[in-house]
């Protein structure tokens, strides 16, 4: 596989763009228009395609559920560290985003949850490089 894509609904496009710009992320122009934006996560892998609601129908025959009352989906990106974690919740939260539950911190990964203004959940975490090759027993050995 080399490239992963998100399809995410949205009910306003201007806003969700503005909203995952805010929390680092840039849009493609050549694959944007007043339909849908591509959001690049991380170049040449992965992906958000923020589709409008009428258009994101069109790829189903099923009833599009309302992600701020019945998620389906809650996508985790992982940063290098829990200050980028903070940092991008932060972006997140002041550009129309909500944080519903508490940062979890399990010592060897740290995660908090965002949702997009339309619902959408994200997950931001960071997981220790010892915790991430070997496992989280590795990052409690090397804590005793």
């Amino acid at each position: 596989m080399t490239a992963m894509f998100v399809n995410l609904p949205v009910t306003d496009l201007d806003r969700a763009k503005a909203f995952y710009t805010a929390i680092g992320f840039t849009i493609n122009p050549l694959f944007t228009d007043h339909n849908a934006a591509c959001v690049v996560v991380e170049e040449d892998h992965s992906y958000f395609m923020i589709l409008v609601r009428e258009f994101f129908q069109t790829f189903t025959d099923l009833p599009i559920g309302d992600p701020a009352v019945n998620p389906s989906v809650s996508t985790a990106i992982f940063l290098d560290s829990r200050d980028a974690v903070d940092a991008a919740v932060a972006d997140g939260l002041a550009a129309g985003g909500a944080e519903a539950r508490p940062a979890a911190d399990y010592g060897f990964m740290y995660q908090r949850q965002l949702t997009d203004p339309d619902g959408n959940l994200l997950e931001f975490g960071w997981m220790d490089p010892a915790a991430a090759e070997q496992g989280p027993e590795a990052f409690a050995n090397q804590q005793a």
